[in-house]
């Protein structure tokens, strides 16, 4: 059976992610609905979530400084130089 998108729009997105893979405007609606069935039937806690953003963004080593009132301060302009 055949899938007849009536959705100009829907029609757009397909063909020019079919270009820009180099595929056909089947499999990339294919790929896109697999993909979409795959999250939904794994759903992944938050907790799990937190855990892969930090793994893939770290926090910056510590340099050793301190931010103090006296470090805000300077950041506003607030500070008053001796």
């Amino acid at each position: 059976m055949a899938l007849y998108v009536k959705d100009d729009r829907a029609r757009q997105l397909a063909e020019t992610l079919a270009i820009m893979l180099g595929a056909s405007k089947s499999d990339v609606v294919l790929a896109a609905l697999q993909e979409k069935i795959d999250r939904e039937a794994k759903p992944v806690s938050l907790l799990e979530k937190v855990q892969k953003f930090w793994a893939e963004h770290p926090l910056p080593p510590a340099t050793g400084e301190v931010a103090d009132e006296a470090f805000f301060d300077d950041l506003s302009g607030e500070y008053e130089r001796e």
